[in-house]
């Protein structure tokens, strides 16, 4: 019998501890993935009673005899608390079975018939479901036209609620928002088909960014040069730069290679996917996903805060919601004043910088003269600001009007449209411009790994500071520390900001 060394066995014991601590990790649940489910649970939820109304208005007239009411019809026969089980039972099956076909998640997994198709299976199946609870209990007296319009209806209902889902998806992909920053760790045929799997099909809500090559790896390269932005020895950098959310191992590496590259994920919130049978010493009992059509398992999921992200757009939607109609008449008033002062359009539009690097339209009232922009560099001498940032105490450029609406911050109002966009948040660090952008320094990228706000830490604390660094410390403070109770102090702050009126 082979002998096994002392250093060989310690060895292994270091190697299963780790692989332990990734298996808890891989256990872990996709916070964002859990809260959409809850979402579209609840959402099937409402959908099923808004069936069953319609099912009782439209199957129970045959059956109602003269002078009789609809809640005579529904009280009699059978009692109310057994009507009730049948629903519960109804609506937990169907939960249940379209959970099991996968059509709850933060992403779109199946294309658009093949999504539908499973609908209609679900709400069937468990339609048959409802059926025989109904004749194992012998009961005849509950109307089977209610039933059968109910499990119809309730199918035409989940249908149009994933349509639904499926294009605000697309037009909140199409925009950069919630899609996914991916690298694939690998340059052959498997990682290069991922490539073609995630670009042609856009509603898996990925954005591919480019291979990482293996050091030392025998794969036979498939990939473009051009594709191929680093090796793997980067891959912390690569992360930062790109703003990567997901890492995809498409070859097989040493396995202490992938414990490094988890320690980086779970340094940069990075989820990690490998194709399995790669690597079944470390996933053997992980849940497999799909992308698209290739099989994945995780080994690290995301810490992605989502009960707190979910709270933060609610607050952002309903508060910039109420001022958009609140703040209406003024506006409009608003508007009327910047045609009258200056020669121009009301409205100025400028592309920024946005989320992970993506670009946007953001909305201001034009507070300057036409021209600005091809002025700003003959007024480059008198800027008052240090590094980056541009600022004139007495700029030239501000029509009469501009001058006002930037003392009391008004000239923003217009951003509340992007607030409901999704491209930007009530709080969080200032939209730059791509010239800025261009100048920062790698760390100063990590201010735009949250949407930018209309207001923040930097405008409430120290405003009037002309230090670029003491703005970028500040920005990177919020993006460290944000909750939905800081937020909530900076809204407060900047209101009485806005209301000494020490604006810009």
């Amino acid at each position: 019998m082979a002998t096994i060394s002392f250093d060989t066995l310690l060895k292994q014991s270091i190697f299963s501890s780790k692989i332990s601590g990734l298996s808890t990790l891989r256990r872990r649940p996709a916070s964002s993935a859990g809260v959409t489910m809850v979402m579209m649970m609840a959402a099937d939820i409402l959908s099923v009673c808004v069936a069953l109304a319609l099912a009782l208005t439209l199957g129970l007239d045959r059956w109602m005899g003269p002078g009789e009411t609809l809640k005579d019809v529904v009280v009699s026969g059978t009692p109310l608390p057994w009507q009730l089980g049948y629903l519960a039972w109804f609506i937990v099956s169907l939960l249940m079975i379209t959970h099991h076909y996968g059509l709850y998640g933060h992403t779109l997994t199946y294309s658009t018939w093949n999504e539908q198709r499973k609908t209609i299976q679900s709400c069937f199946a468990a339609g048959l479901l409802l059926c025989g609870a109904m004749y194992m209990m012998h009961n005849v007296a509950i109307s089977r036209a209610v039933v059968a319009y109910l499990v119809c209806l309730t199918t035409l209902l989940f249908c149009a609620s994933r349509i639904g889902w499926r294009y605000l998806a697309f037009r909140r992909y199409e925009r950069g928002v919630d899609s996914r920053n991916v690298i694939v760790v690998g340059v052959s045929g498997m990682g290069l088909a991922l490539c073609k799997q995630i670009e042609r099909n856009r509603h898996l809500g990925r954005v591919f960014k480019g291979f990482v090559e293996i050091p030392g790896s025998n794969a036979v390269s498939q990939a473009p040069p051009e594709s191929v932005i680093g090796s793997i020895d980067q891959l912390r950098y690569l992360a930062r730069l790109h703003f990567i959310d997901e890492i995809i191992i498409a070859e097989c590496c040493p396995a202490s290679m992938i414990l490094g590259l988890v320690d980086i994920a779970r340094e940069c919130c990075i989820e990690v996917l490998v194709i399995p049978g790669f690597y079944d010493e470390v996933t053997p009992e992980s849940p497999i996903a799909y992308l698209g059509e290739f099989p994945v398992v995780s080994i690290h999921r995301r810490n992605e805060r989502a009960i707190a992200s979910l709270i933060k757009r609610t607050t952002d939607v309903l508060l910039a919601g109420m001022a958009v109609l609140f703040l209406l008449p003024i506006s409009i008033m608003i508007a009327l004043w910047v045609k009258v002062d200056s020669p121009g359009p009301i409205f100025y539009v400028s592309e920024r910088i946005g989320k992970k690097g993506r670009v946007f339209r953001c909305f201001k009232f034009r507070t300057m003269v036409i021209n600005a922009e091809r002025l700003k560099d003959s007024l480059a001498d008198q800027n008052e600001r240090k590094g980056i940032l541009f600022k004139i105490k007495n700029d030239p450029r501000i029509t009469r009007a501009g001058g006002i609406l930037r003392k009391y911050s008004l000239d923003e109002l217009p951003q509340l449209l992007n607030v409901l966009r999704g491209e930007m948040s009530l709080v969080g660090p200032r939209p730059p411009i791509a010239s800025e952008v261009k100048q920062y320094e790698l760390e100063h990228l990590r201010r735009l790994e949250v949407s930018p706000g209309l207001t923040g830490l930097w405008q409430v604390r120290a405003r009037q500071d002309p230090s670029f660094e003491r703005y970028v410390a500040l920005d990177l403070a919020y993006v460290e520390n944000w909750s939905p109770w800081l937020d909530m102090k900076i809204l407060i702050r900047t209101a009485e900001v806005v209301m000494r009126g020490t604006g810009s």
